[in-house]
């Protein structure tokens, strides 16, 4: 008797002597069903292949690779784009694929019927791929061997195929717009080098790189000009000195020929020299040139009064007009023309050193202003052409990379094992179905034994009895037939013994 859902081991016993024949009966039986389905259902056929992704035979290393899509990603989009409707409906069309459904059923649901047929899963990956998986495996299951076979080989060929179409096409897209993006950065960088050009055109002594070199001409323009002023001091107190000569000889030549002689005048003209000589050694040294002249005007004059002194002659009436002018005046005449001459010379030049000077001096002070706005300009010509590098570079490596795709030198679909022609069908197995059918009776049979013992409300034992009328037991009786075959079993075998 079954308590609360549980049998207990001597109940398992009684029923299983009891109701034996149910184990075999289910299990034979649903064996032979397992059997008898895999005559009746329809065989299935798979045709396998295995296709390996080749390594470029240039290192990435020398070529970068345009293509860097992951393998997982391409055979996805591969797999999505050629189990499309139009992919497969060109198979079935071109292979005649179930040609008895063909005109009552939609061709949609046929491409939908041929796609669940097709299997693609990638290989795992070796040790050192770093992850990466070295190919992929397809099947196709189909009713017929051949048909499987073909219908792998066409999905084959067209992956190998599309694979290429596309790595072309990206290659090619890539570069096409690699180059329209170079001819852009060329724009730029032509604008970029024109508005340069033209900032140093105009800005032309002012750059960053010129103002060492203005500061050094600067300095250089400073000591022309005081150079050049103090020679124009020195020409205008020649000059000076010169008119007074002139005018003082003018004087004593006017009153020698009226036949007056005037020592006075000589006397003054030489105290004049004299007070000019003081104040010149008072600024220059002895050695210098004026100082010298100056010296021997003096002594020139100084024997000139001597000589005056000694002789008188006597006096004359002459023509002024008639007579020339003493070379010592003409002389002086002609100095004092060299000196005027020599402080217009200098004053001009002092004039354009000072224009200099002034042009200098404004480009030293516009060049920060100026370095600011080049450090843009070259700033933004550095960056355009860093990118037309940038660009150059890419365009070449998608050219040789289109190059290498062209030749099949990049990374390709190589079939490894070529579509299998099916020999025994993959679907239905008879060992699994008869084996399923083995173990599907086998549990049957379970749980036909176990529904039995707990159906049994038949009581055998002391417990079973307080269990169910809920009264201890006082007095149990043994089963004497049972006592009694027992005991007649062994006094059989003591007899034979004896």
């Amino acid at each position: 008797m079954v308590r609360n859902g549980e049998i207990s081991v001597k109940d398992a016993k009684r029923v299983l002597r009891r109701y034996w024949w149910l184990v075999p009966l289910t299990t034979l039986l649903f064996g032979g069903f397992g059997y008898l389905a895999t005559r009746v259902i329809p065989p299935k056929y798979t045709s396998e292949t295995k296709v390996l992704v080749e390594p470029p035979v240039v290192s990435e290393g020398y070529v970068k690779p345009v293509v860097s899509e992951d393998f997982n990603q391409r055979l996805t989009s591969l797999k999505a784009d050629i189990l499309s409707g139009p992919h497969l409906q060109t198979i079935v069309e071109k292979l005649n694929l179930y040609p008895d459904l063909r005109a009552t059923t939609a061709m949609s649901d046929l491409v939908g019927k041929l796609k669940q047929a097709i299997e693609v899963e990638l290989l795992p990956p070796t040790p050192g791929s770093w992850g990466r998986p070295p190919g992929f495996h397809m099947s196709v299951t189909f009713d017929q061997p051949k048909a499987a076979q073909q219908i792998c080989a066409e999905i084959t060929s067209m992956f190998m195929d599309q694979n290429a179409q596309r790595r072309m096409e990206q290659t090619q897209k890539t570069t096409e717009f690699v180059s329209k993006e170079l001819l852009d950065a060329k724009a730029k960088l032509d604008e970029q080098d024109q508005k340069l050009a033209e900032f140093k055109g105009h800005y032309l002594g002012s750059l960053p790189e010129e103002e060492q070199s203005n500061l050094s001409l600067l300095n250089g323009l400073n000591t022309q000009l005081e150079a050049t002023t103090q020679g124009v001091n020195r020409a205008q107190q020649d000059k000076a000195i010169n008119e007074t000569l002139l005018s003082q000889q003018e004087a004593s030549w006017k009153a020698t020929l009226n036949g007056v002689q005037n020592p006075d005048t000589l006397e003054q003209q030489l105290a004049t020299l004299q007070d000019q000589l003081s104040q010149m050694l008072l600024r220059y040294t002895p050695d210098y040139p004026d100082v010298v002249k100056l010296r021997a005007q003096i002594e020139a004059l100084k024997s000139r009064l001597s000589a005056e002194m000694e002789t008188k002659p006597a006096p004359q009436s002459t023509n002024p007009t008639k007579l020339h002018e003493p070379a010592q005046l003409v002389q002086l005449r002609t100095r004092v023309k060299q000196d005027e001459m020599t402080i217009a010379e200098l004053t001009k030049r002092q004039n354009q050193i000072q224009d200099q000077i002034r042009l200098l001096q404004a480009r030293v002070q516009a060049s920060p202003m100026v370095e600011e706005k080049f450090k843009d300009l070259t700033r933004n010509y550095q960056t355009a052409q860093q990118i037309y590098n940038e660009l150059l570079r890419k365009q070449s490596d998608s050219s040789i990379a289109k190059d290498l795709e062209q030749e099949r030198e990049s990374d390709v679909f190589r079939i490894l094992d070529p579509p299998s022609f099916p020999l025994l069908p993959s679907f239905p197995k008879p060992i699994l179905f008869v084996g399923g059918g083995l173990g599907a009776g086998l549990l049957l049979a379970a749980g036909l034994l176990y529904l039995l013992a707990a159906l049994d409300k038949a009581m055998y034992s002391e417990r079973d009895v307080e269990t169910c009328l809920k009264v201890p037991v006082l007095v149990s009786l043994p089963d004497l037939a049972a006592e009694a075959a027992h005991m007649g079993g062994r006094l059989a075998s003591a007899s034979r013994a004896s």
